[in-house]
């Protein structure tokens, strides 16, 4: 009997005690590890800042062709936009 008890009493505080904290700052660690972003996710993020700056450029050079070609188009353009009421 004391033999059982032996092995008895440190399984069940290592169940208790120990194998709960290792869960909790193994993956407590995992989610550190984690939180940033990863380099395909930067890149991704990189390459859509450039086509934005792009699509930016493209619609800023369009409305200076239009300012030149078409005088007053922004204004004629909310003249035709129907009022609220």
């Amino acid at each position: 009997m004391s033999t059982l008890m032996f092995f008895f009493v440190p399984t069940v505080i290592f169940l208790t005690v120990v194998v709960p904290m290792w869960l909790v700052l193994h993956y407590w660690t995992r989610a550190r590890l984690n939180k940033g972003m990863s380099a395909d996710e930067r890149q991704e993020l990189e390459q859509a800042l450039a086509l934005a700056e792009r699509l930016e450029q493209r619609v800023q050079t369009l409305e200076t062709i239009l300012d030149s070609e078409h005088v007053g188009w922004r204004t004629r353009r909310d003249d035709n936009r129907p009022q609220p009421h």
